[in-house]
């Protein structure tokens, strides 16, 4: 199977730039109630994902900020505690299924490391569940 049976392409999905500041994020976040969003360089790379909990501790560590003061933070100096791992679209599906396990999506490139989409780990379970549900009426079908 190939992993751009599970893509949601660039297109459809909500990222940033490097280039954005910590308040463009907290906006753009909250507007699609994203609890980790996509950073990509100007040229399109993908550059790691930002978390809440990424945003919430860069705030905590700029003790004395206020939203204007949001304005004037680089989103680059704001540490990312969690790898979120991408894959290339030519890998196998093993491992888009490893790294889906530990992230709520892959976000996955190409062999530019172009950014071009991401697999959401609830549409890898949502295959499952249809492929097992198909199985178990074939068994059951079998059994009569």
């Amino acid at each position: 199977m190939n992993i751009l049976f599970f893509l949601t392409p660039k297109s459809e999905v909500a990222y940033v730039t490097n280039e954005y500041s910590l308040r463009q994020v907290l906006e753009k976040m909250e507007f699609h109630r994203y609890s980790a969003i996509p950073m990509l360089d100007r040229n399109g790379r993908y550059v790691g994902t930002l978390t809440e909990g990424d945003l919430l501790w860069g705030v905590k560590n700029a003790a004395d900020m206020n939203m204007h003061d949001a304005e004037r933070i680089p989103i680059t100096r704001i540490p990312r505690r969690l790898h979120y791992a991408a894959v290339n679209v030519n890998a196998e599906v093993e491992s888009l299924l490893r790294v889906a396990m530990t992230q709520n999506f892959v976000p996955v490139t190409d062999d530019n490391d172009i950014f071009i989409g991401i697999v959401k780990r609830s549409d890898i379970m949502e295959y499952c569940f249809r492929a097992m549900k198909k199985l178990e009426t074939a068994n059951d079908a079998g059994k009569k």
